[in-house]
């Protein structure tokens, strides 16, 4: 099997291979390097076991009652914060403001349907 490295010197072959020149192979190899870098194909995945940080941690006893009513609470505050926010922006930026709050309300009215099934 030929190489590109196999086409003799001078021909048409030998002037078209890729990164011919010393700063089009330098380029190459720096593009492949970072590529390489960025998928992390040279080092293997490693499964490693999570250790939750225990700073804050929710009460293992409460009732479920009691953690929907109070997610439901920190979404409708998040909510409301979010329309203020959106209130001092203009154009695009108001936009995704307004779409944020839209994610929470959405939110929201889940938890607060699940709220009212365990009711």
């Amino acid at each position: 099997m030929l190489k590109d490295t196999d086409a003799p010197v001078g021909s048409e072959a030998e002037s078209t291979k890729p990164n011919a020149s010393n700063a089009s192979s330098n380029f190459h190899q720096a593009a492949t390097q970072a590529q390489d870098h960025q998928l992390m194909l040279s080092a293997p995945l490693i499964a490693v076991a999570r250790t939750p940080n225990t700073l804050f941690v929710v009460s293992p006893d409460l009732d479920d009652e009691t953690l929907f009513a109070y997610a439901s609470e920190s979404l409708a505050l998040a909510s409301v914060m979010a329309g203020e926010f959106a209130g001092m922006l203009n154009g695009t930026q108001r936009n995704k403001m307004l779409a944020l709050q839209q994610v929470i309300l959405l939110g929201e009215l889940a938890l607060n349907r699940r709220l009212d099934a365990t009711i």
